[in-house]
């Protein structure tokens, strides 16, 4: 079966490009610097789904992911999930999370509504963002 993205994350986010395993989302919420990595793998829910090789990689692009977008948004704290009550297509949070932000200390998951972001401002975060990821050398499609 071939990989398509979940309605959802379809609807609720920003394609930026493609690691080498998955592909790299914005979410639309301008209210907190969040990103999903979605493995473009067919009918997988969980981790555990995953080739061992796969399993790595994975990790491999969360860890890059992970360091570049907190230094770049210059957050206090990284939130990582792979929680899917919602959506069950396997897919990974990292949400950069500020002392200052609206859920702080709390977890962000379904305690606002979505803010969209501003097209201006979704095209200065590819502008600015994706040179950087680039360089990381996991991608093939930013």
């Amino acid at each position: 079966m071939k990989f398509s993205l979940h309605p959802q994350l379809e609807k609720d986010s920003i394609t930026l490009g493609s690691f080498e395993l998955s592909r790299l989302l914005l979410l639309n919420d301008s209210q907190f610097p969040w990103f999903a990595l979605v493995p473009e793998v067919a009918d997988i829910s969980e981790v555990y789904q995953l080739s061992q090789n796969q399993q790595q990689l994975l990790w491999q692009e969360s860890d890059i992911l992970s360091k570049i977008i907190i230094d770049f948004f210059k957050g206090d704290k990284l939130n990582i999930a792979a929680i899917g009550n919602l959506v069950p297509q396997l897919h990974v949070h990292h949400v950069v999370r500020y002392k200052n932000d609206p859920c702080w200390p709390a977890p962000i998951w379904g305690k606002l509504p979505m803010v969209g972001y501003q097209a201006e401002k979704v095209e200065k975060i590819r502008q600015n963002l994706l040179p950087v990821l680039i360089k990381s050398g996991l991608t093939t499609s930013l």
